[in-house]
């Protein structure tokens, strides 16, 4: 990713970048498996300087890639297991990690991880699907269901759960309901047409406060317009600026990990959609907590007296 170096493992390392090359959880059309890969392969352009926050993380972190989970390609349910303890081990070492995926099945696994170290989380859900499944096609585990698993397990702190960018057609109100019911807050995408974001993430940011908060980013939340490579697309989507406005208006919060999941290279041959996953999350690395003090140092430290 982004040219870095490569390591084994997270040991002195502040953040990591890590693949999870999986599709065994998608429900229509497959191809995320291969979505680390080109992630990686169109974020070579990508330079170490944030020109628009002033953001230089390589300055303030010790950031390498730590390569891919291996999971079984065969077994959906012993892969989220596989992914729960590499993600124990991860953050043994205290860094954050930002994960290239993959459908967003792997989502739910590493919230079981990050409630075992930081206690339930909040949750910030960018989405163009609310991922609350009880089941789909009778099993349990798949790319729909991840946060009704991590809210039955204890993962999250329901009073801080945000899902931004729902949208399209369902099954019944309470795709989008159940999570209202359980306290959580639901912003469809109609709600975001037309508008700046940036209010939306300061209110987000007063509500979060200093609690520790994954932000989990399905690159459908955009446009088809924006990233065709997915595979369950919905038309309306958020544009590139709001998911820009989005991840930038996390700085200031207690991020413990970030993901960008659904990128499907077979769908979107320009590779547009992949480089579009790199650069948010290269975004992501900007906004983590070390970035975000080492910019305020810097700044204080240019200031005239």
């Amino acid at each position: 990713m982004m040219r870095l170096p490569a390591a084994t493992s997270a040991a002195g390392l502040d953040a990591c970048f890590i693949g999870i090359p999986m599709d065994i959880g998608a429900s229509n059309r497959s191809g995320t498996r291969h979505g680390p890969r080109q992630i990686r392969a169109e974020s070579v352009m990508l330079r170490p300087y944030n020109m628009a926050t002033g953001s230089a993380p390589f300055e303030a972190m010790q950031v390498a890639d730590i390569g891919d989970v291996a999971i079984n390609t065969f077994d959906l349910k012993k892969s989220a297991d596989i992914i729960t303890a590499h993600y124990d081990e991860v953050l043994s070492h205290n860094a954050i990690p930002l994960t290239l995926g993959g459908d967003h099945t792997l989502t739910w696994p590493i919230l079981r991880a990050m409630a075992k170290k930081h206690g339930p989380v909040a949750l910030i859900h960018v989405d163009a699907h609310a991922d609350i499944n009880d089941e789909m096609f009778g099993e349990k585990i798949a790319h729909g269901t991840p946060f009704r698993r991590a809210f039955e397990d204890g993962c999250l702190q329901n009073d801080k759960v945000f899902q931004i960018g729902l949208r399209g057609t369902g099954y019944s109100p309470d795709d989008f309901n159940w999570g209202r019911k359980n306290g959580w807050t639901v912003i469809q995408a109609e709600d975001c047409w037309y508008k700046s974001l940036a209010p939306l993430m300061a209110q987000i940011r007063d509500k979060i406060g200093d609690t520790p908060v994954y932000l989990t980013y399905d690159i459908d939340s955009l446009d088809p317009a924006f990233a065709p490579g997915t595979g369950t697309q919905e038309i309306g989507g958020l544009t590139i600026w709001q998911g820009l406005e989005i991840i930038r208006g996390c700085a200031g919060l207690n991020l413990i990990g970030c993901d960008l999941v659904e990128v499907s290279p077979p769908y979107d041959m320009a590779g547009t959609t992949a480089l579009v996953a790199a650069n948010l999350l290269y975004e992501m690395l900007c906004v983590l907590p070390a970035a975000v003090a080492h910019k305020e140092q810097k700044r204080a430290s240019e200031a005239p007296n």
